[in-house]
């Protein structure tokens, strides 16, 4: 039997193998998401837009969410990305009193070069005439 068609069979088993795993897990997380979403819920659909989560038609596929006070969309449920997590603020870092520190840099004060040393000054341009070639 050749080895050639033993080593390609094996590296199809593993490809198969790697796709149905990564499949399960992405089916996984959808359900775990969907576990998520129940109405009163602050949600983010695919467009970007928050909304608190009013209802869900399981029948219809649609999602009813509120975008402002008395304003309601009715959207296709699978466009409901994730269950917005609340911001928890961190405490506020202690202020000095001397107030923030700005503009620290580790550079050196500027002094005038040493003598081949280059800057990054530009040159000025010079104001001679050119030469002409009929004198």
């Amino acid at each position: 039997m050749d080895y050639t068609l033993i080593l390609i069979a094996v590296v199809l088993a593993v490809f198969v193998f790697f796709q149905y795993r990564s499949s399960k897990k992405r089916q996984r997380d959808a359900a775990e998401r969907l576990a998520t979403l129940l109405p009163g819920v602050e949600v983010m659909t695919n467009f970007g837009m928050y909304g608190t989560l009013v209802s869900i038609d399981e029948d219809e596929n649609i999602a009813y969410v509120e975008i402002a006070p008395k304003t309601i969309i009715k959207v296709h449920r699978q466009v409901l990305l994730k269950a917005v997590d609340p911001v928890v603020p961190d405490e506020p870092a202690a202020e000095t009193e001397s107030g923030p520190e700005l503009n620290k840099s580790n550079a050196t004060p500027m002094a005038e070069p040493e003598y081949g040393e280059r800057t990054n000054t530009p040159k000025k341009p010079s104001r001679k005439k050119p030469a002409s070639d009929s004198e």
